[in-house]
């Protein structure tokens, strides 16, 4: 494991199940220090991607080149505890948000991309209310033909904006900002369902299931459809259990 530096992207790279993820005083700190360095990759990692990441190599490639790698998850937090490495759990969906404010108070260029055409509509609406000085140069849901996207990242690309937000579902939306983000600045990150969120079509899990370490359980009985994906959780677990590290 990396030495924890004392710079403005105070991080420590550390492994679960040979997935990397750091470990961060502030995790907010250390993606504004990340775009003062010229850009790079945030990935938010939980259980679900950790096993997807052992199966995918794709996937698996572009965590290891990942700037920063956020323990989103409480699997994760967890499994890092048993290495003796106590760390905060990070959601992604809160540090996205921080830096959607962030950029609005520095003026930064930021750029939305992913979800239906009903989220972005009502996504731009609302932010255009709550956060209006808030320099949105790129909005564009995921939904789009085949043909057309060619055009749309040549235009994102020109536009070179500081941050991007991108919700087009794991592992596609890691794999697609590893492949555009090549020789740009700015920050980077996927989001998973977070646009969903603030458009308010749906609703983020209460604070009390955070606290129990349930909110799959909310999400899954907002979506049943989801019930293959959250088989991951007790694989992760019993990997852990049986292959992860262990504070020596």
């Amino acid at each position: 494991m990396e030495a924890l530096t004392t710079g403005p992207r105070d991080q420590r790279r550390c492994h679960v199940l040979g997935v990397p993820v750091d470990a961060c005083r502030d995790v907010t700190a250390a993606a504004i220090g990340l775009h003062a360095e010229a850009g790079g990759q945030i990935v938010t990692l939980n259980a679900e991607m950790t096993m997807l990441a052992r199966r995918n190599a794709d996937l698996g490639a572009v965590i290891r080149a990942a700037d920063l790698v956020v323990p989103d998850g409480a699997g994760v937090v967890w499994a890092l505890a048993r290495q003796g490495i106590m760390v905060q759990r990070s959601p992604g969906i809160e540090l996205a948000w921080s830096l959607l404010k962030y950029a609005e108070a520095h003026g930064w260029r930021v750029a939305l991309v992913g979800a239906s055409p009903e989220v972005m509509e009502r996504l731009s609406d609302r932010l255009a209310q709550q956060s209006p000085a808030l320099q949105l140069v790129f909005v564009e849901h995921g939904y789009q033909d085949a043909g057309v996207w060619p055009e749309l990242e040549a235009r994102l690309r020109r536009l070179s904006p500081d941050l991007v937000l991108v919700a087009l579902g794991v592992p596609l939306q890691e794999i697609w900002i590893q492949r555009m983000r090549d020789r740009l600045p700015g920050l980077w990150m996927g989001v998973g369902g977070s646009f969903d969120v603030w458009s308010g079509l749906k609703q983020r899990a209460p604070g009390w299931a955070s606290r129990l370490q349930i909110e799959w359980l909310y999400r899954l009985l907002q979506d049943p459809k989801r019930w293959k994906r959250y088989l991951a959780l007790p694989q992760f677990a019993w990997s852990v259990l049986r292959h992860g590290e262990r504070q020596r």
